[in-house]
């Protein structure tokens, strides 16, 4: 007991501080009692206030790679600047206090305190004034002056206020460093970099491509219970649609605390996202490009498309589609010009005229006249007939003009002349029904297979009893019109390619293949890779090598003879087969094609060019293929760094 001994001898110093050490503890007892009697109903109406939001987090979209892994559809950092709502409170209360609740009670003289009712719309309108002052007053430092969308923000705070408010998108790099330098004062900002949808090669490859649209409740199949969602995209047509759950990958959850306010309190990330799986396609940049020049210079903006393939494994090596587009722009808000511009009704942008255009064959579909009639055994190569200079069935009606003109006529001249008479009198000799049944083992009038299923099956009579597309019988004039594809006929320019294929590698149709694999965006091995076969066999032509080879020379007669309709594609060192075509359509305008493969020797490549509008196949469309032969040379003659093989090549 010394120290009460002491404290009662009266040291002075001792009694102060054991009355300090009383105090102290008088004054944690009554708050303890404050915290634990007084205030126990608020803390517990607060914690049953509080609640986890889930917030749905997208995943990083894999990539869409040429053959030689040239990334054509990848990601880009998008700086965003991201404003925190609960750190905004003060100022939303002395913006209500000290203007907006003055303004208001100074327009009503005599009424001393705002009704009840109109406290909440009062208090929206200074939480829009404070918002609205700080991204002006941010976005203009940034050289970039904004307005806030009054209605975006409020539907923002009154469904999403546990999210930070986007308050500017996409800024540039010195945006980024400008606001970097001023961040210090501005504590209720965050810059956010979030990955976005980049074409680095801007329009090419377009079609194939696709593009995406916004999309914030997309359907999956993510088992995971979100009640919020961060802005995501989805694929809405080429390969960024039909590869969509591929390439989005697997989202992933943020847990959010918030208060009774529903402002945000912490948040955890509980399942990380799963990023997108590449996509890698058969398609060959450096032809993929020259292709799509080529087809940029066709004559008045004309519509039109190009395709190649590999005619060994039917690989496409370039599908292009003119006029084309910029996926980026369905990013964003499109502006109105460029909006008119993509529902053009004349030169349909979007439309993928490679897969989906349908056409009259015109000439064309003689290489399909000369292996029927080869077969047949009615067509002898050194015959000669004699053409007017047009057919007229059976000495009356109206005459089938041809610009071959009048003349004598073997099968090779005929055909590098592309003579209309002798076509058509080797198709009736033969009948309509032997020119079908060839044309069928082309399987026209079926799609082709593309991968993305994204392609129209044009027509072709069907095998049985013929008759015309109106249901009318079929007559004569349906078979001479056949014999120069016109009439009923509809192809493709990706069947085309492959019908031409067909005939360079000696009779195998095959389907075309687009889509090589799809791979992990990290380690990827042999087990975690999808492979899409090559040299996917779709039919046998069953035609002797001895049409084939008569059919070939002619072909390249079309192109080497100085008289030729295909001269025009001529190429140096790289002997290129062809056949031009020019039809008709029932609005009476002109569709032109050239369809061909190279080199003679050794056939590797098949194009196939349609151009609507265009003076004449060898005119406007022998040309085009020519610099797409030219480049693939180019391309053959390139030192090119080993390269990881596509699998399924044979």
């Amino acid at each position: 007991m010394l120290i009460v001994d002491q404290l009662k001898k009266g040291d002075r110093p001792l009694q102060i501080l054991a009355g300090m050490i009383l105090a102290s503890m008088a004054m944690l007892l009554a708050g303890l009692w404050y915290v634990q009697v007084l205030s126990a109903q608020r803390y517990r109406n607060n914690l049953q206030v509080q609640s986890f939001r889930t917030v749905r987090v997208p995943a990083v979209r894999g990539k869409i790679l040429d053959r030689n892994r040239t990334p054509l559809a990848e990601n880009r950092p998008s700086y965003n600047l991201n404003l925190f709502l609960e750190e905004l409170r003060p100022l939303f209360r002395a913006e209500y206090v000290n203007h907006v609740r003055k303004d208001y009670l100074a327009a009503r003289p005599g009424l001393t305190n705002v009704p009840r009712s109109d406290v909440p719309a009062l208090e929206r309108q200074a939480r829009y004034r404070v918002v609205s002052n700080l991204l002006f007053t941010v976005s203009s430092s940034l050289n970039d002056p904004r307005v806030l969308i009054e209605k975006h923000f409020h539907n923002h705070y009154d469904s999403q206020r546990s999210l930070p408010y986007p308050l500017l998108r996409d800024l540039s790099a010195p945006q980024v460093a400008a606001f970097t330098e001023r961040s210090s004062h501005l504590p209720s900002l965050d810059l956010d970099v979030q990955p976005t949808r980049a074409y680095p090669q801007k329009s090419l490859a377009a079609h194939l491509l696709g593009h995406l649209q916004r999309d914030d409740a997309p359907e999956s199949d993510e088992e995971i219970p979100v009640k919020f969602l961060l802005p995501d995209y989805a694929g809405v047509s080429g390969i960024e649609k039909f590869f969509d759950k591929e390439l989005r990958g697997l989202a992933g959850v943020r847990s959010v605390l918030v208060n009774s306010m529903a402002y945000r309190q912490r948040e955890e990330m509980l399942v990380e996202p799963q990023p997108g799986k590449n996509v890698v396609l058969t398609i060959d940049f450096f032809i993929q490009q020259a292709t799509e020049r080529a087809l940029g210079g066709a004559e008045s903006q004309a519509r039109g498309a190009a395709v190649v393939m590999d005619v060994s494994n039917g690989d496409i090596l370039a599908m292009a589609s003119s006029p084309t587009f910029d996926p980026s722009v369905f990013l964003g808000p499109i502006p109105y010009e460029e909006w008119e511009r993509l529902i053009d009704p004349k030169l349909l942008p979007q439309f993928n005229n490679a897969a989906y255009g349908q056409y009259p064959a015109g000439s064309t579909f003689k290489i399909i006249d000369a292996l029927a009639c080869l077969e047949a055994g009615e067509l002898d190569p050194e015959e000669i007939y004699h053409s007017k200079g047009y057919f007229q069935m059976n000495g009356h009606g109206r005459p089938i003009r041809d610009t071959a003109g009048e003349g004598e006529f073997n099968f090779e001249k005929a055909f590098y002349l592309s003579s209309n008479p002798y076509f058509i009198e080797h198709a009736l000799l033969i009948g309509p029904e032997k020119l079908v049944e060839m044309g069928l083992r082309f399987r026209l009038g079926e799609r082709t297979g593309l991968p993305t299923r994204q392609e129209a099956a044009g027509y072709f009579p069907p095998a049985g009893r013929l008759r015309s597309l109106d249901g009318t019988p079929w007559t004569p004039g349906d078979t001479a019109n056949l014999a120069i594809g016109q009439g009923d006929i509809k192809v493709t320019p990706l069947q085309m390619v492959c019908m031409v294929a067909a005939v360079a590698n000696g009779g195998t149709l095959l389907q075309p293949r687009l889509v090589a694999q799809i791979e992990p965006q990290e380690n990827p091995t042999p087990e975690n890779i999808t492979t899409f076969p090559a040299r996917v066999v779709r039919g046998d032509l069953r035609v002797s090598k001895r049409s084939l080879d008569i059919l070939a020379k002619a072909m390249l007669a079309d192109v080497e003879n100085p008289i030729g309709s295909g001269r025009r594609a001529a190429v140096p060192n790289f002997r290129v087969c062809g056949k031009t075509g020019t039809a008709q359509t029932p609005t009476k305008e002109y569709v032109v094609w050239f369809v061909s493969y190279a080199p003679y020797e050794n056939p590797r490549y098949a194009v196939a060019v349609v151009i609507t509008g265009g003076s004449s196949g060898g005119g406007t469309c022998a040309p085009i293929a020519r610099e797409i032969y030219q480049a693939i040379a180019r391309r053959e003659s390139m030192v090119q760094p080993p390269r990881p093989s596509l699998a399924g090549n044979p």
